[in-house]
């Protein structure tokens, strides 16, 4: 997998003794594991100034990961990589990606063999929600939302727009929103993503009954990268973000320079020619 822009560190051969496997003499006994990673962040600073401070001191990644395979046991490899790539993610912030190899080259299988290896890529990723809702303390539901998010291990919070009120959409008689667009990086996939969001509009009582409905809280993914998906569950990017001044007034005062990939226009281009008295109060909150 390659990461456009970011440069690579690479760490091969690491050796560790560790007790993970399926079966039950692998976790009492333990085996070595030979780990190779591939740490991808920006190196330019570190080369133009020769200072440590400005790359990634791989001689603490490998001591990170020796100390994450050691003091933990799992029954599959597959686990030990998921493990390390979110703990090396999550904790090292010039990080931004990693590619990481788990090698058994002791794997009983009862057959020769060199090594039995997994290997995964596995990075941090850039998205936008739109948040609405307009039933009880609008404003609450959607400073508890933000929260909430933030307080997920895989998601870290970025730059929120302000709140704006608008008039509800479609035909339902209902009362005004508050809506709200942030920025996120995560490392959950769309559809793990999905399902955190809909956890968080459960928790604030969100009940799915009238479609564009009034609502406790809604939680939309606009962008996620610049993927192009469309499955019974979730299409990314928003189908219909691209018609919404609630959802372009916000998201243009954080994202103005975000490009629509299908349509190929920014966020601010995309307000530009959606222009219209939507907007019931422009005083922002």
């Amino acid at each position: 997998m390659k990461f456009d822009g970011l440069d690579e560190i690479h760490i091969d051969g690491l050796e560790v003794f560790a007790k993970h496997g399926v079966f039950k003499e692998e976790q009492m006994l333990g085996q070595k594991f030979i780990v190779n990673a591939v740490l991808y962040t920006d190196l330019r600073r570190a080369g133009l100034l020769d200072d440590l401070n400005a790359t990634i001191d791989y001689g603490m990644v490998c001591q990170m990961i020796t100390e994450y395979m050691q003091e933990n046991t799992f029954a599959l490899i597959e686990r030990v990589a998921e493990g390390i790539a979110q703990y090396l993610l999550m904790e090292i912030n010039e990080l931004k990606a990693i590619t990481i190899e788990i090698k058994k080259p002791w794997a009983p299988v009862g057959l020769p063999l060199e090594n039995l290896s997994v290997k995964i890529s596995r990075s941090w990723h850039n998205a936008y929600i739109a948040m609405g809702s307009n039933m009880g303390d609008r404003k609450k539901y959607l400073d508890d939302a933000i929260n909430s998010l933030d307080n997920l291990s895989c998601v870290r919070v970025g730059k929120t727009s302000n709140y704006i009120e608008t008039l509800p959409y479609g035909e339902v008689v209902q009362d005004d929103f508050l809506n709200a667009c942030i920025q996120i990086e995560t490392l959950y996939t769309p559809k793990e993503l999905l399902d955190c969001l809909h956890d968080i509009e459960s928790q604030a009582g969100r009940e799915r009954k009238i479609h564009w409905g009034p609502r406790t809280l809604d939680l939309d993914i606009i962008f996620y990268d610049d993927l192009v998906m469309s499955t019974e569950e979730l299409i990314i990017p928003h189908v219909q973000m691209h018609l919404r001044d609630f959802v372009l007034v916000p998201l243009a005062q954080i994202a103005p320079w975000v490009r629509h990939p299908i349509l190929g226009l920014t966020v601010a281009e995309l307000l530009e020619a959606n222009k219209k008295d939507y907007i019931k109060d422009k005083t922002f909150i």
